[in-house]
């Protein structure tokens, strides 16, 4: 019988856990927290979107993708419902795809998770912050507390997260562990988090979500954008925050079921029917009045006292530019506070992806948010936390 030490109590730790105790093993999950999954409870806005039935390797960001292949051919998302389902886990699908707990409740995961833990015999153990893992010269390893405590096991699975969330217990503590074993850590930065902007045009707008497609250099996403006081927010704006690299500037499309000169046409048609409306009230009815009033001042038409008949052919062509390309200038992304995943990692070709064993240090593992792989927003970065959790389970009991 092995002794498997996993370090970290979230999705993946779990999986890997619940996996590796499938054979007969000794399983210990080392959490730094008071207790396990406190991420998973967030997920989903408290829903949990445990998966998206439409998950591909397009939906995934990393230096090698192609290390996702193993996973994506063995244990992926047909695999993980059936796992969660022998859990106990009835589910319901979006026309999104993003697949959630029938209860909408994300509690049930976790305890399902925690229940087969515990009843298959995993140890649990909260409160033990790791400091480092030392492997020894017989192949075995140290898995060493910042209070001194020190344990022994023959295989370990490095599961402990990223730098996102640090408030529900990622702290980037798997970094420096895997660090110090050999591996190389890429440049790590908060993804699926809110982007900054000009305040100028946002502040004004705050709360306000509108339907929309926003591009980004040759990267688009669509979906529900929230303005905030800070900048912009919502699902396609946390997808675009992984892939900003050195772009400056986001361009929204706020009404993509129409073409430029659809809107062209449109405004000039309101323009006649609406001719001694002042500006301020010319979109009422059309869009929201705050961000007509908005986009009026962006393209510089103003005041805004003024009838809608003076607007000339050129000011409404602007306007039509802007409806379907507003542009906001790029000034980052909110903190590791406000991320939900990290973009960068352990660099995957030191793993196997088949096992997602080390290839520099016999018997450790690692899994999850640790590796150089991100995810879209919408179940996509849950979908692999179970597969690479359970792939580096099941591989650790074998091997």
């Amino acid at each position: 019988m092995k002794e498997i030490a996993i370090i970290g109590g979230g999705a993946s730790g779990l999986a890997a856990a619940v996996a590796a105790k499938r054979s007969d093993n000794s399983v210990t999950v080392y959490e730094r927290g008071k207790r396990v999954g406190r991420k998973i409870l967030a997920t989903g806005n408290g829903r949990c979107n445990m998966t998206n039935i439409y998950a591909d390797i397009e939906n995934y960001h990393g230096g090698d993708t192609s290390f996702m292949s193993y996973a994506i051919n063995n244990f992926w998302v047909s695999e993980t419902l059936d796992f969660f389902s022998e859990l106990g886990i009835l589910t319901k699908t979006e026309e999104d795809g993003k697949v959630y707990p029938y209860s909408d409740s994300a509690s049930a995961v976790l305890d399902v998770l925690r229940r087969a833990a515990d009843s298959s015999g995993v140890c649990t153990v909260c409160a033990f912050d790791v400091k480092t893992v030392e492997a020894d010269r017989s192949g075995g390893f140290a898995v060493i507390g910042y209070d001194g405590r020190k344990r022994a096991a023959d295989r370990v699975i490095i599961a402990c997260g990223g730098k996102a969330a640090p408030d529900l217990g990622s702290n980037g503590s798997g970094y420096a562990i895997l660090k110090s074993l050999g591996h190389k850590i890429t440049e790590l930065s908060p993804s699926l988090v809110q982007i900054k902007t000009a305040p100028d045009i946002v502040r004004k707008l705050k709360g306000i979500k509108i339907n929309s497609s926003v591009r980004l250099g040759e990267n688009k996403a669509e979906g529900e954008l929230l303005f905030t006081d800070y900048g912009l927010s919502g699902p396609p704006i946390f997808t675009l925050s992984s892939r900003l690299g050195s772009e400056k500037q986001l361009l929204v499309d706020i009404m993509p079921e129409y073409s430029f000169r659809d809107i062209n046409d449109m405004l000039h048609e309101r323009v006649k029917l609406l001719k001694d409306v002042p500006l301020e009230d010319f979109f009422t009815g059309m869009l929201n009045k705050r961000v007509g009033q908005a986009l009026l001042k962006f393209i510089g038409a103003v005041p805004l006292s003024r009838p809608a008949y003076t607007l000339s052919g050129q000011e409404i062509r602007d306007l039509a530019s802007a409806i379907k390309g507003w542009s906001f200038s790029i000034q980052g992304t909110m903190s590791w506070n406000n991320a939900q995943v990290t973009k960068g990692g352990a660099v995957t070709g030191q793993f196997d992806p088949a096992t997602m064993e080390s290839r520099l240090v016999k018997g450790l593992y690692a899994c999850g948010e640790l590796l150089d792989i991100d995810g879209d927003c919408g179940g996509y970065n849950l979908q692999w936390a179970w597969s690479s959790g359970y792939i580096a389970g099941k591989s650790a009991a074998e091997s």
